[in-house]
């Protein structure tokens, strides 16, 4: 071999050996707001902005009732809707729109107010199973393979739940074994049940059921499940569901919910509820909260949750019906940085330097994530309103429904 050969065979080497190691960048979003149900994206880079006429199209098809978004997992979407008189759990290809399988049941449910009657809580993938939450009060677990029916409760018959103002909308939380609900009945507020027969593991208080997504965390040292209840924060044991610490947090009012996810930030908890209410931010330590601020002119979240990123909250103030505005809010004092007035309802997520918007009016928004002002970067009109589901986004492709069609964007770079 040649010198130049040899120095040739060296650079190469040298040059592998400096490479980075490959990274998985592929991200699933298996339960509403994500895997950290934070509403934070990590997976491969998004486009900073994209023409007026929207991202690429990847696929589009015709879908039942419900305010229930996707959830996506190994390459397959499971979306929860109401075909008919039958409340149905279909898996597709994430990549095509295609049916894998579908399991469905007869529903009853009918809406009192006249909104939508199919279900609202988006579909939990963990360990193999999916778990669903019907608007009636049924809890499903099925093989996430095969759609195979594993295991059912009617968490509202089994624990004199009422139906609530807009049937069940809370989807459940899974830690480890254990799938947790806030079923909200006489007999139990929050149940544990096994993940892979439905038995029930523990009950703990009798708060009725909020709208709000239960997280999972550590916190002052301990790992937590926190709800906020229609009552107000809930922090329990997983393991045994004795009750850690609680805060009352709710409207005056009786026609009022909790609809927005508790934001966990170290030993700090967040949480928002419209109604005059507020947000409020709890300091904790020793297995007790203290109030650091709280009032109504930060951050009233009606249904969307709010997103944190580096000491700073964005996310939608107000009530929906009377028109919301996007703000961004200091966590530690409650702040508000900028405002952005008559901006509308919708749900929002980040992903790199980017805010995801999605808006009621069907509208996909890009902007900067950014304390100092808001501005767009790329706005489209994506789909028809009126669009109230959590979208997904997973692996770079965004998953958006209303109430007729789920539709699958490409956002990557």
């Amino acid at each position: 071999m040649s010198n130049a050969a040899r120095l040739q065979l060296a650079v190469m080497a040298l040059t592998l050996v400096a490479a980075p190691a490959p990274q998985l960048l592929a991200q699933d979003w298996p339960q509403i707001l994500g895997p950290g149900r934070n509403g934070i994206y990590t997976g491969a880079a998004i486009v900073a902005s994209f023409p007026k006429t929207g991202p690429p199209l990847v696929w589009k098809r015709d879908i039942g009732a419900g305010f229930a978004g996707p959830a996506v997992s190994a390459g397959k979407l499971v979306l929860f809707h109401r075909v008919n008189n039958r409340e149905t759990v279909e898996a597709m290809d994430a990549a095509t729109g295609k049916t894998v399988w579908t399991f469905d049941y007869a529903t009853s449910y009918r809406d009192d107010f006249g909104f939508d009657e199919g279900p609202r809580a988006v579909p939990v993938i963990a360990g193999g199973r999916v778990f669903t939450h019907g608007a009636d009060g049924w809890l499903h677990g099925l093989d996430f393979a095969t759609g195979r029916k594993l295991w059912s409760v009617d968490t509202r018959r089994v624990f004199e739940a009422p139906k609530g103002y807009f049937g069940v909308a809370t989807s459940p939380l899974v830690d480890g074994d254990r799938v947790m609900v806030n079923v909200g009945g006489k007999a139990g507020g929050i149940v544990a049940f096994d993940a892979a027969s439905g038995q029930t593991l523990w009950t703990s208080t009798s708060d009725e059921a909020s709208y709000s997504a239960p997280v999972i965390a550590d916190i002052a040292g301990q790992h937590t499940a926190v709800f906020f209840t229609r009552t107000g924060l809930v922090a329990v044991d997983p393991a045994s569901g004795a009750v850690r610490y609680q805060y009352r947090w709710r409207a005056r009012m009786a026609a009022s919910v909790n609809a927005a996810a508790p934001i966990v930030v170290k030993d700090q908890i967040f949480l928002s509820a419209s109604y005059g209410t507020g947000a409020v931010l709890l300091q904790v330590a020793n297995n007790a909260v203290t109030p650091v601020w709280s009032g109504d002119e930060s951050m009233s979240n009606h249904y969307s949750t709010s997103v944190y990123r580096d000491g700073y909250l964005y996310g939608f103030e107000g009530r929906q019906e009377f028109g919301q505005s996007l703000r961004c809010v200091e966590l530690a004092t409650g702040k508000v940085m900028w405002n952005v007035d008559g901006f509308g309802a919708g749900t929002l997520l980040i992903a790199g330097g980017s805010l995801v918007i999605m808006r009621e009016s069907g509208e996909l928004a890009l902007a900067p994530v950014s304390p100092k002002a808001f501005r767009f970067n790329a706005r489209a009109q994506l789909i028809p309103g009126v669009v109230r589901a959590y979208p997904a986004l997973a692996d770079g492709r965004f998953y958006v429904r209303n109430d007729r069609q789920l539709i699958a964007f490409d956002l990557r770079k």
